[in-house]
């Protein structure tokens, strides 16, 4: 089996990320602070992104593209080394938009596109079984609308408009990267590592 001459994501770019979350005065309600945030999750989402445009492609097998997502997915979603609480918390909810990106581009590989209805239904039915505390159904829903997205389906976030905030919200947040990710797969500047 032949790697794919392409490295889609590295621990050293994720740790590069963090070491410049150490080092910022971090407040989500500052606009920098919001920005670093979603542009570490969006570069994350890109490499994703760029997997599945090669499986897509067929540049990678199905099998290989599931294992540079798994690869991808235990870096980022390790727990990451902080002593700042507050920061850590901001990290895990990069983190747990993040899954909702990694469970939809395996599940999209794996299994294809869900079909049963528009990217919008499964959200609201996500929305719905998260109010029923059936986390892993709000989860398995987030996921088969996230194969939409990658599809193709537009994923409209004033879906949430109504939706109090929960982890269907912060899944849907991920898709919307994905989304973003997927239709302009441009690397974001890491200025630490200078890539």
């Amino acid at each position: 089996m032949s790697a794919p001459e392409e490295e889609f994501y590295s621990e050293e770019r994720w740790q590069n990320w963090l070491d410049r979350l150490r080092e910022e005065e971090l407040d989500p309600e500052d606009e920098d602070s919001a920005r670093l945030l979603l542009n570490l999750q969006d570069d994350v989402a890109i490499a994703a992104a760029k997997i599945l445009n090669a499986y897509d492609s067929e540049a990678v097998s199905e099998s290989e593209a599931v294992d540079e997502l798994a690869d991808i997915r235990d870096v980022v979603l390790a727990e990451p080394a902080f002593d700042d609480e507050d920061k850590l918390m901001l990290v895990d909810g990069v983190q747990t938009s993040l899954v909702a990106v990694f469970y939809s581009a395996e599940q999209y590989v794996a299994d294809g596109v869900a079909d049963d209805a528009p990217v919008m239904e499964y959200v609201r039915a996500a929305v719905e079984a998260e109010a029923e505390e059936d986390l892993d159904r709000a989860l398995g829903l987030v996921a088969a609308g996230g194969t939409r997205v990658i599809d193709g389906d537009e994923l409209d976030m004033a879906v949430l408009e109504e939706v109090e905030y929960g982890l269907v919200t912060e899944w849907v947040n991920g898709l919307d990267s994905l989304q973003s990710a997927l239709s302009d797969p441009e690397v974001i500047e890491d200025e630490e590592s200078g890539e």
